[in-house]
């Protein structure tokens, strides 16, 4: 399972967090699971049933104000629920709006090495910005060998054997005003509820291998309307090398999927072999599949067309025999 520990939450800058460190910072090493924050009031309220120990507890002026006004009615009951609060196995705290937390929660933090955090944001800004965070960082990811571009806008994803002329296809369509993502490796990351994203590694970005020529950068040569950081999958290409007697699809009716982290791409096997332009099938099945989108298949009409010729032959045929018979 991916996981993130608190101090790489702590030291994150670019998302704009703004967190500071308050107690508990022998708890570092702890580690965040799940995207989804909560805010235990109901726990400080004594029931701690739905308690999520995964996720990032989130200390608001609501939950604060609660344990001040606790405090000043029944010190010793604040206490005992900050204890009890504080006895399960939590990740984090994070107190919202720049806040000060009361004493007896910065000391149960430190005794059960429970990292508190504070940022300056509102409840409601810091929770969407880490939960986006988090999506990008805790939901599963992995690493194909191929090649990705943005097509008319469709996330083509070209996979094939090494030296099957993956990485000369793209090539050939940022020439036709495509986008490259990337080549050679395809970083992919699942968002929810089952979108596929991929991206190009920090060392190969913009850059392509091509045999014979060697590395080459992409954005130097064509600019920054030929690049783009990352794009949706929508649909996988396989290359594969032209094989005598092989059956190919040749009416479009088979649906083949490719499953990549538990979702279910269009996926197309295209043989290439000498005079095949794979470029411009490659070009056509990203408008096909954006037709498809739309509810246009294209075979699927041409197959109902072609049922309704032959019933419509077939009745001609009926009738001209019981014609026949007649006379």
């Amino acid at each position: 399972m991916v996981r993130l520990s608190i101090a790489d939450l702590l030291s994150e800058k670019e998302a704009g967090l703004h967190l500071e460190l308050l107690a508990g910072a022998r708890g570092l090493g702890r580690y965040v699971q799940v995207p989804r924050i909560q805010k235990p009031g109901l726990a400080l309220a004594g029931y701690t049933k739905n308690l999520h120990t995964d996720r990032l507890q989130v200390l608001g002026s609501t939950e604060l104000s609660y344990l001040a006004e606790l405090i000043e009615r029944d010190s010793a009951k604040a206490d005992y629920a900050v204890e009890q609060l504080c006895s399960f196995d939590i990740c984090c705290f994070i107190v919202t709006k720049g806040q000060t937390p009361p004493q007896n929660l910065l000391d149960e933090a430190n005794r059960r090495d429970i990292p508190l955090l504070r940022t300056h944001h509102q409840s409601s800004t810091f929770i969407s910005l880490v939960t986006q965070y988090l999506e990008e960082r805790l939901l599963s990811q992995t690493n194909i060998h191929g090649v990705l571009v943005d097509v008319l806008g469709v996330g083509v994803l070209i996979t094939g054997k090494s030296g099957i002329g993956k990485s000369e296809c793209a090539l050939d369509l940022v020439l036709r005003g495509h986008r490259l993502v990337s080549d050679d490796i395809v970083k992919v990351r699942l968002k929810m509820p089952a979108v596929l994203f991929g991206e190009g590694s920090d060392l190969l970005h913009y850059h392509m291998e091509i045999r014979g020529l060697g590395i080459i950068n992409i954005k130097h040569l064509f600019g920054v309307a030929a690049v783009r950081e990352r794009k949706k999958i929508d649909m996988v290409i396989e290359l594969a090398k032209w094989e005598e007697g092989q059956e190919y699809d040749r009416l479009g009716l088979e649906e083949k999927k490719y499953e990549l982290l538990g979702v279910s791409l269009p996926l197309l096997t295209i043989p290439v072999g000498p005079g095949r332009n794979i470029t411009t099938i490659v070009e056509v099945a990203a408008r096909n599949q954006l037709l498809k989108e739309m509810g246009y298949h294209s075979a699927v009409e041409f197959e109902d067309r072609l049922e309704q010729r032959m019933a419509e032959a077939a009745r001609m045929h009926a009738q001209s025999i019981i014609g026949d018979n007649l006379e």
